[in-house]
């Protein structure tokens, strides 16, 4: 029997805790930041299956150290959406709470982050429950306020790698709309980069019967959002990637009165590092230009933030991985292409230069019209989805920790970003 059978023996014994703990996790979500009680039920689960528990930036993170071998870090993340869920399940969020502005929203697990976690901490109990089969170190990393972009960073900035040992290989997964019980693998770009932009427009003011007094931002807002579209439509080269989406458009309060200014909130989304930094500069030439033609008294203010890494499959680690996932899963494993989504898993394995693999988790019935993530009808089914995305990390980590594993993968060089500086 093989090392990764010996471990998924366990799998239907480990069954009804981890469907009760996705249970209690998808009623009680919290926000990004907020992940406390997400965090201690994560961190004694660990504890009590003998991993040495660490809590850099708001995260929680296990060590299992099993001898000689190869080091793999396999990551979730913990935090739910400002979204009022309406699945009408019976586990379903009725919580609310106060988010950064001040404003009382509903909070759900719609993008599915309860899976993940509860995926991963299944993963964790089988792997240290059999570490008679496997050598090297098993490092579990829970993430919070991945959807802010802020939770790796602030990982990393409180010492994430001065806690944990460098990794050999990073693996990450995300439930999505594919049919439940298979895996979706791509090589290379898998989820854009991401970037939001809030930028504010001044104007002149008056009244509304008055207005060649003003100089009115909401005209000149209109010609923005307008002018913006020209840029994947006209500035991209046919066959490349990008997206601009203006998301919202403010301004004014009142009918009878020219307001001095329009605030528009944008994002972009690109799978190649030439192609975002030729959208940003473009956005902000189409702006200014904008403004000064219609003599705005003041210059155009940008304001980035959000700002998402792309997420690009080593081919190596795909090779390995997908290879593994096609002996578990025989006819399971689909082609997930790319997701215009985006991530800050990348953030973690690019400040050490560690090559990574990151795949989809199918969650819904076949041939459903499967809701997309972010949305309040939300819901993954429980079963096979969390016994396939459990299974699925232990795969893959046991492509690199098995009896005998084959050599270490190569590492990249780090792009600039101290770990845990």
């Amino acid at each position: 029997m093989s090392a990764t059978d010996e471990v998924l023996g366990g799998l239907e014994r480990t069954r009804a805790w981890r469907e009760d703990f996705y249970r209690d996790l998808h009623a009680h979500p919290e926000l990004s930041g907020q992940e406390s009680r997400t965090a201690e039920r994560v961190a004694a689960r660990l504890a009590s299956w003998g991993f040495e528990v660490h809590r850099p930036g708001g995260g929680v993170v296990g060590v299992l150290a099993n001898g000689s071998g190869a080091t793999v870090l396999a990551r979730a993340d913990m935090d739910a959406l400002p979204v009022t869920e309406r699945t009408g399940l019976p586990y379903a969020s009725t919580r609310t709470t106060v988010d950064a502005g001040g404003a009382t929203v509903g909070v759900s697990h719609a993008c599915g982050h309860d899976v993940h976690v509860t995926c991963l901490l299944g993963a964790a109990e089988l792997l240290a429950g059999r570490r008679d089969v496997w050598s090297g170190s098993l490092v579990a990393l829970f993430q919070p306020a991945e959807e802010t972009a802020a939770g790796a960073k602030g990982m990393l900035d409180d010492g994430l790698f001065r806690v944990v040992p460098r990794p050999d290989v990073a693996l990450a997964q995300h439930v999505l709309g594919l049919e439940a019980g298979t895996i979706g693998t791509t090589v290379g770009p898998v989820m854009s980069a991401g970037d939001s932009v809030r930028i504010t427009l001044f104007g002149k003011g008056s009244h509304g019967s008055m207005p060649h007094l003003s100089v009115d931002p909401v005209v000149l807002a209109a010609s923005v959002v307008l002018r913006l579209q020209t840029i994947v439509a006209r500035e991209t080269k046919p066959g490349e990637f990008a997206v601009v989406t203006v998301g919202s458009s403010v301004a004014g309060t009142k009918s009878n009165i020219i307001p001095d200014r329009a605030v528009l909130l944008l994002n972009v989304r690109t799978y190649d590092d030439a192609v975002r930094r030729h959208v940003l500069e473009a956005i902000e030439r189409i702006v200014r230009a904008e403004c000064e033609g219609a003599g705005s008294p003041e210059p155009p203010t940008f304001e980035y933030y959000d700002q998402y890494r792309l997420t690009s499959n080593d081919a190596d680690v795909a090779a390995r991985v997908g290879a593994a996932f096609a002996e578990h899963f025989p006819g399971r494993v689909v082609d997930l292409g790319r997701v215009t989504a985006s991530e800050d898993f990348s953030r973690i394995p690019d400040a050490v230069g560690v090559p990574y693999f990151y795949w989809g988790v199918g969650g819904f019935a076949a041939g459903s019209d499967a809701p997309p993530n972010h949305s309040p009808f939300f819901a993954p089914l429980v079963q096979p989805t969390l016994d396939t995305g459990t299974a699925a990390l232990v795969v893959a980590a046991l492509s690199y920790v098995g009896p005998t594993p084959a050599g270490t993968p190569r590492r990249r060089d780090t792009e600039g970003e101290a770990a845990g500086a």
